[in-house]
Order: structure tokens, then C-alpha cells, then sequence
């Protein structure tokens, strides 16, 4: 089950079932395997926000491996979804695969031409931080 508090006007970030997310990130790079194949066939946004908040988490971890899943990742490249893009292109910020760089540019104009509503961030922080990453 599925346990996301999407970012509200009190709160600009996602929260999830730390307890949940703590015992995937543990798992380490067994664990990639499962979440190729989630965000491969997802049930929903909330499951591919879990996904990539995990996948961030094992980052910080040290976890290796996470740059190989960048063919599932880019699935969601064009997406519209603010929360989405933020923590893709926080994966793109750690992992720097060189494909991520033009999706990233994408996102950025994308956003710009057609700023998310009802948004109580502005996710052209993380995405503009990742292209500045990538280009230092």
C-alpha cells in the first residue's frame, strides 16, 4: 500500500512512509530490480514518486547501479508532473548520465512556455540546479 502526501500550501515537499522507504533503500542494489519493473508497469503517479523518492534515498546511500536504469527513467522525461520532474531531475543531478542533460532542458522550457498550477513550488529549482550540476 501506498503511503504519499502530495506537497500542499503548509508544506512544498512530498512525505512517504519512511519506515517503508528506509527498509527498500536497504535492500541496496538488490532492490533495483524491483523498481525497473515498477516504473516500467507503474499503478499510478504516488507509485513512481515512491520509486524515484527511493531511488534518491539509495543514492545518497552510496547504492550503485541507479545510473543503468536511466532507459526506465527517461520514460517519464516529458512528463508534466511537477513532483515528478523535481525528483527525476534530483537523480539526474547525482547520477549525471549524459542523456539527462537535454530532458532536463526540455523540462525547464516546458515548464516556462506552461508553469505548473496549483503547484506550491517551483520545480524549475531542482531541474535548473541539476543543469548547472551538469554543466560546472
Amino acid at each position: 500500500m501506498l503511503s504519499v502526501s502530495y506537497p500542499n500550501p503548509s508544506r512544498n515537499y512530498c512525505v512517504f512512509d519512511e519506515d517503508k522507504i528506509s527498509a527498500r533503500v536497504k535492500e541496496g542494489e538488490k532492490g533495483l530490480i524491483k523498481i525497473q519493473q515498477s516504473l516500467e508497469n507503474p499503478k499510478n503517479e504516488e507509485e513512481v514518486l515512491e520509486d524515484l523518492y527511493i531511488l534518491n534515498r539509495m543514492l545518497d546511500e552510496g547504492v550503485n547501479g541507479i545510473d543503468k536504469l536511466y532507459p526506465s527513467l527517461s520514460k517519464y522525461n516529458n512528463t508534466k508532473s511537477p513532483n515528478i520532474q523535481t525528483y527525476l531531475a534530483g537523480i539526474y543531478r547525482k547520477t549525471k548520465v549524459p542523456d539527462g542533460f537535454g530532458p532536463l532542458w526540455t523540462m525547464l522550457i516546458q515548464n516556462a512556455i506552461n508553469p505548473p498550477k496549483d503547484c506550491p513550488f517551483d520545480p524549475n529549482e531542482e531541474i535548473g540546479g541539476a543543469i548547472l550540476d551538469y554543466l560546472a
